[in-house]
Formats: C-alpha cells, sequence, structure tokens
C-alpha cells in the first residue's frame, strides 16, 4: 500500500475507533521557533493525537500507529483489518515493545 494510502486508512481507522487527529499546520506556533513535530499527549485527560504537516508521511504514519495501537488495540484485534494496516499496526506493537526495553 501507499504510504499516503496507508496515513489514509489509519487517519479513518482513528475516526472509527474515536481516536481524536489534530492536523498542525507547516507554520510554527510561536514565531522563532520550528514547526511542530507529530506526537501524542494528553489534554485534560483525553488523548490526542498531532500530526504535523511538516514531517515526512512515514513519522506520521508512525505516530499515528502507535497511538492506535496504544489505545485501541485491544478493540482493533478482533476487526478485520487489510493486510498492509495490520501489518503497520504490528509493527508499531514490535516498536513499542523494544522502547519499553
Amino acid at each position: 500500500m501507499e504510504e499516503r494510502a496507508l496515513l489514509e486508512a489509519l487517519l479513518e481507522l482513528a475516526r472509527e475507533s474515536a481516536l481524536p487527529v489534530q492536523r498542525l499546520g507547516r507554520q510554527p506556533i510561536f514565531e522563532g521557533l520550528s514547526p511542530s513535530s507529530s506526537g501524542v499527549c494528553r489534554v485534560r485527560g483525553e488523548l490526542r493525537v498531532l500530526l504535523a504537516d511538516s514531517d515526512p508521511v512515514p513519522a506520521r504514519i508512525a505516530v499515528l500507529a502507535r497511538a492506535l495501537h496504544s489505545e485501541r488495540g485491544a478493540a482493533l484485534q478482533e476487526r478485520f483489518l487489510a493486510p498492509a494496516l495490520r501489518e503497520c499496526l504490528d509493527a508499531a506493537a514490535e516498536q513499542a515493545c523494544a522502547d519499553e526495553t
């Protein structure tokens, strides 16, 4: 699956599983700073995925896949997903395990 198509599929999966995703523009939030990068944060206890347009597509895919795996993984295990999408989420799970060690 092409990277852009994979990102769109992950975004759709996030919408369907009620995982909030916010797009960050290419411009920095504050003048003089570099643009923000993609990541995950909590705002008032609610998890949010922030995807920065300035990040390359693979970086946005990795952040979103890790968030989906960590926050919605159990529900996604029982659901049919396209093989490329399942591989992406499995790779995110393996990366998360490697980061913990």
